[in-house]
């Protein structure tokens, strides 16, 4: 029999935040840019993406959770990646 005692344990609790994110049932294209999207169309993606977060109840939680992973893509918290990257290398971010 195989042995379980290294598997991690369940983290269900740690993401409960996310059943409550006003993106729960939105597409991801609103919040990740397609390959090569730039200049107005990248901007106005990303500002319709933060009126969602903006409306959010668990805003806090999502921005804390892409701070601490570092997530590389997307509009997390009300935050584009460059608002993150920069945060990040401010040390405003432990």
């Amino acid at each position: 029999m195989t042995t379980t005692a290294r598997l991690p344990k369940p983290v269900s609790d740690s993401w409960q935040w996310q059943l409550k994110a006003a993106c729960r049932d939105l597409a991801s294209s609103r919040f990740f840019h397609p390959d090569h999207e730039r200049g107005n169309s990248r901007d106005e993606r990303e500002r319709n993406a933060k009126r969602v977060c903006h409306t959010c109840p668990v805003i806090r939680e999502c921005r804390a959770h892409a701070l601490a992973t570092r997530e590389p893509y997307g509009v997390w918290g009300g935050l584009s990646e460059h608002e993150r990257r920069t945060l990040v290398a401010s040390g405003q971010v432990a």
